[in-house]
């Protein structure tokens, strides 16, 4: 793993799942890991649902966008999670993978949101202490 950790999050649209664990990782690891996320077929906006349920915690989305898994982002990264994007991501050797099994925010309201945000948040606040010890933070 390089000096800096850097994760990548994916999930279909990056509208939804991969956006706010790019953005609560973020925000919780506080310059320590190097956070991107794409989508396997991304949508033109994030979901307002998300970018609502995000604004809740003084997380702004307003200026983000979906972005394209590409290789490159695959290969850069540490650390791939996958949030139901199913085999569209490439696979490097030496990589660590990890599939998260969440609900899609898709089609839901904020209130339905809420609890994928908050199983999110305890993931990567998890992650995050496996990346960066307690005592480097």
């Amino acid at each position: 793993m390089s000096a800096t950790p850097e994760v990548l999050f994916v999930c279909v649209h990056n509208a939804g799942r991969s956006q706010m664990a790019a953005a609560l990782l973020h925000h919780h690891a506080q310059g320590k890991v190097i956070v991107r996320s794409a989508g396997s077929a991304p949508v033109d906006t994030i979901n307002p649902a998300v970018v609502e349920v995000m604004d809740e915690l003084g997380l702004d989305l307003s200026q983000e966008f979906p972005k394209k898994l590409t290789t490159d982002a695959v290969e850069a990264a540490d650390v791939v999670i996958t949030m139901g994007c199913g085999d569209a991501c490439p696979v490097f050797p030496g990589k660590r993978y990890l599939d998260w099994e969440l609900a899609d925010p898709a089609g839901r309201s904020a209130a339905e949101i809420r609890p994928i945000r908050d199983d999110i948040d305890r993931r990567v606040r998890a992650l995050l202490a496996e990346l960066v010890p307690r005592d480097a933070r």
